[in-house]
């Protein structure tokens, strides 16, 4: 397991994400992008179909299942190390999404927290990765942010009179293509709108603490010929063989919450 520096630690407490730029080798930014592209084809108007579909977006699901180097991303031992961090070492994949805002997509979404989740007695349960696969720009529908707002302990949508309105202390992540987010999903956050003439894509590696239903069930969704082929490590973050997770997971589904 890689080692989380101190300066990364305080960034995930205080601010509640981290950014690391230029994370993705040129070769694999290039091997998502063509993999996406030909998920995107291949599957049409049912892309997203696996867990939901949204207006103003393409969306891919079920990656893990489509692809190896999905099941690379999801298991890459540094940006594991920083969720293992927020989740106090207790984690398990819980969804790998593709989202691409298409162009003119009309609308930003509102602050939320991934789930609908407040930290419990446990502590933080949700952590979200966003791998850039363009750049994100002010114009594009990058991500913003209120930075500490994971310790808030309120939802924004109890908290704010309109939730999709700008907030005075949120950040607009912006970066090139190939960084990546690891950010506490109880922070305030939500994709901007995208006002250019072309999409904004990015892949989000979401996980969950082990006690707490995944939002794509992963056991259902992968094929047979899939979860044999999984080495063990994969297995464990994916929790196919988790009784645990057959528990909390099953009929859980529908809680989607929002993700960009």
């Amino acid at each position: 397991m890689a080692i989380v520096t101190a300066e990364q630690a305080q960034q995930l407490d205080e601010l509640g994400y981290v950014v690391l730029p230029g994370y993705m080798s040129a070769a694999l930014l290039a091997e998502v992008r063509r993999e996406l592209a030909r998920l995107f084809a291949l599957e049409g108007d049912a892309a997203g179909s696996e867990f939901r579909q949204e207006p103003g977006s393409a969306r891919l699901a079920n990656l893990v299942d489509k692809g190896e180097v999905f099941q690379r991303i999801v298991a890459d031992p540094t940006v594991l190390s920083l969720v293992s961090h927020v989740l106090a070492g207790d984690y398990k994949l819980s969804s790998l999404n593709a989202r691409s805002a298409n162009p003119h997509n009309g609308s930003s979404q509102p602050l939320h927290a991934d789930m609908g989740a407040i930290p419990d007695a446990r502590g933080n349960w949700v952590c979200n990765t966003v791998w850039m696969i363009d750049d994100f720009t002010r114009a594009n529908g990058a991500i913003r942010v209120v930075p500490g707002s994971h310790r808030f302990g309120r939802l924004p949508q109890d908290a704010l009179p309109e939730p999709t309105a700008g907030h005075p202390d949120e950040v607009v992540v912006t970066a090139p293509a190939g960084t990546v987010v690891v950010m506490n999903a109880h922070c305030w956050h939500g994709g901007t709108e995208n006002r250019t003439d072309h999409a904004r894509c990015a892949l989000h590696s979401f996980y969950v603490r082990r006690d707490q239903p995944q939002q794509q069930y992963q056991k259902k969704l992968l094929r047979s010929e899939t979860q044999a082929a999984l080495p063990p490590a994969l297995r464990h973050l994916l929790a196919i063989d988790d009784p645990l997770n057959d528990a909390v997971t099953a009929g859980n589904e529908s809680r989607s919450g929002f993700l960009k």
